[in-house]
């Protein structure tokens, strides 16, 4: 692969670009922010997700990726576009790029190709995809080649994917869409359902770093939410304990657990005993919750431990792909042309 190429990390929460050689060049946002009257892009990244909650009825921002995948393919591709020639300005090239650009392993054929699509139109002249466990594993230093059995589980803002791999390929793995935007959720439900308090995704997003844990003894004990109160519309502050906010967070904790151990049910012996031995690593954003690698270790009796860049380790998994790409070109598929 040439010098112009790059690795991308596409996901429902943030997008990260990484230049051959260069290192990773781009980590903003996957929010743009349309003007609704004249269908126009107004800001992308950063620059439109601070428009959140403040800007006029006109200008909607939007994420057009939802779950991991694509839900606004025009919306993506004007996204991808413009990180894209953001990175290759930065580089003084302007000739097309080969991208690899990382997707979730339970993918259908049409989101797949909606992903390569979106990747040509901002300018690529060949697209291959990589499957997001494969990347977050070697970009956590996992040995996927050896025979020996490794274990991921990556857990982004709108998908948590887990898998085992070894000799270079996924041996067992699921996809659920359930992840750092569904426990966001999960809290602003309780808060509204508990205390008949609404809250923003954003402050859910918050009290969760701040304050939220998956373990008992692993947070804070107590938090205070500002909200807006369900009967009055009043703004009204309330506090929340740390136990409150964990029973919060437990429906879609639950079920990533249960994701787990599907996947552990379906690896062959000779591998679990490796797992059992070497442990599980966590990746992803989800990664960062207070306890949440205490919590997998006590109900499923293996070691757990959290990569060295969880935020990161998909992009490197993928940029390790572009720096490396004849040894390791059969983990990655072709993206379909239009």
């Amino acid at each position: 692969m040439l010098g112009g190429d790059l690795a991308i990390d596409l996901g429902t929460a943030n997008t990260l670009v990484y230049a051959r050689g260069r290192g990773i060049l781009l980590n903003e946002p996957s929010v743009v922010a349309v003007d609704v009257s004249t269908n126009s892009v107004v800001a992308v990244g950063a620059e439109a997700k601070r428009m959140i909650g403040r800007a006029p009825d006109h200008i909607k921002p939007v994420r057009p990726l939802q779950d991991g995948v694509i839900a606004d393919y025009d919306v993506t591709a004007e996204m991808l576009r413009y990180f894209v020639r953001k990175v290759l300005r930065r580089r003084g090239a302007f000739t097309g790029p080969r991208i690899v650009v990382c997707v979730p392993s339970g993918i259908t054929s049409v989101e797949q190709r909606a992903v390569s699509e979106a990747a040509y139109a901002a300018g690529a002249r060949k697209v291959h995809t990589i499957s997001e466990p494969m990347a977050a594993a070697i970009g956590a230093g996992l040995p996927v080649n050896q025979p020996a059995g490794s274990m991921v589980i990556d857990i982004g803002g709108g998908t948590t994917e887990v898998a085992v791999l070894a000799l270079g390929g996924i041996v067992a793995s699921t996809s659920v869409r359930v992840a750092g935007d569904a426990i966001d959720v999960a809290i602003v439900d309780y808060v509204r359902a508990h205390f008949a308090l609404l809250i923003g995704e954003r402050t859910a997003e918050e009290l969760k770093i701040s304050v939220g844990s998956a373990h008992p003894g692993t947070g804070p004990k107590h938090a205070e939410i500002r909200g807006r109160d369900v009967g009055t519309g009043l703004p009204r502050n309330i506090g929340i304990a740390g136990d409150e906010l964990r029973a919060a967070m437990d429906p879609p904790l639950t079920r990533i657990l249960a994701a787990v151990r599907a996947t552990l049910d379906r690896c062959p012996p000779e591998l679990a005993g490796d797992l059992v031995t070497d442990g599980i690593v966590l990746t992803g954003g989800g990664a960062l919750l207070r306890g949440l690698d205490a919590r997998l270790e006590a109900e499923l009796g293996i070691p757990v431990h959290i990569a060295e860049r969880p935020l990161d380790s998909v992009v490197l998994g993928t940029a390790t792909v572009v720096e490396h790409f004849d040894q390791l070109h059969k983990v990655v598929v072709d993206g379909h042309r239009r």
